[in-house]
């Protein structure tokens, strides 16, 4: 049995200016996203867009700054809906006292969507070639997200068999062992969802298959990883005994797969 390691939130202290860890995650996050997307430049069929139409530097720079708007406004309206609704419809304001935390990823995925769909839409580009351009360089932000919730020792996961060797212990989660969840998404839903869709995106691909295989394989890896997270406690487990988390990976799901055969029949 592991111990959760007492881990600062805090990583450097200037005066009253405090910089936190999960604040770091989200800048690798980005920085990630910026140096992913510049060697995406070279994939098809971006790489063979000339003329006006073609894809430069300064288009990363525009999708990362409205895709930063998108994770922020979208992530905290989105838990606000998703998560405590009742709650923030008694207290609208507390909607905008984001330094209380609560973030969705859900929420966040829909904040981009909609951002992405503003800026293909100002530069005359497909969508779905901007969604395609754009998934393969998302798993390693999430991966660098879920690294920020292990330092932070929060989202941890269920109670775990006490013989289980990696078991931790975390604080504010009583004295038995649990599953490391934010570990077990960090390599599914991050590492393991980036080689996949790397290695496929790699190749040409009809518009939308690459969409729709980070839909579904998303929604695959975060479906399997709530079994062993411990659901929002004001939450529990709902209908068939599933969580939140579970519940809004299925129209993710659904709607990959739908998305990748109906791309794949396109002419």
């Amino acid at each position: 049995m592991l111990i959760h390691p007492e881990i600062n939130p805090v990583a450097l202290q200037l005066g009253p200016l405090a910089i936190h860890w999960y604040g770091l995650t989200y800048l690798a996050a980005f920085g990630l996203f910026f140096f992913l997307a510049t060697l995406r430049l070279k994939h098809q069929p971006y790489a063979s867009i000339k003329g006006p139409g073609a894809w430069s530097r300064r288009d990363i720079e525009d999708i990362l700054f409205l895709g930063v708007m998108g994770v922020v406004i979208g992530g905290r309206v989105g838990y606000c809906l998703f998560y405590k609704p009742a709650y923030y419809a008694s207290h609208p304001l507390e909607i905008f006292y984001v330094w209380q935390g609560g973030m969705s990823f859900h929420g966040g995925l829909i904040g981009v969507l909609l951002s992405q769909w503003w800026f293909a839409r100002t530069r005359h580009r497909p969508w779905l070639q901007l969604m395609d351009f754009i998934a393969p360089c998302v798993p390693t932000g999430l991966a660098a997200g879920r690294a920020g919730n292990f330092i932070n020792g929060e989202l941890w996961g269920r109670v775990a068999d006490p013989s289980l060797p990696w078991g931790m212990v975390f604080r504010g989660a009583g004295d038995l062992p649990r599953h490391p969840s934010q570990i077990y998404q960090f390599l599914l839903e991050g590492l393991l969802l980036f080689v996949l869709l790397w290695l496929y995106a790699r190749k040409p691909r009809k518009m939308g298959q690459v969409s729709g295989a980070f839909l579904f394989g998303y929604g695959v890896f975060r479906f399997i990883a709530e079994f062993f997270r411990e659901p929002d406690a004001h939450l529990g487990i709902l209908q068939l005994g599933m969580s939140m988390g579970q519940w809004l990976c299925v129209p993710m799901i659904v709607g990959g797969a739908w998305m990748w055969v109906w791309a794949s029949k396109r002419a």
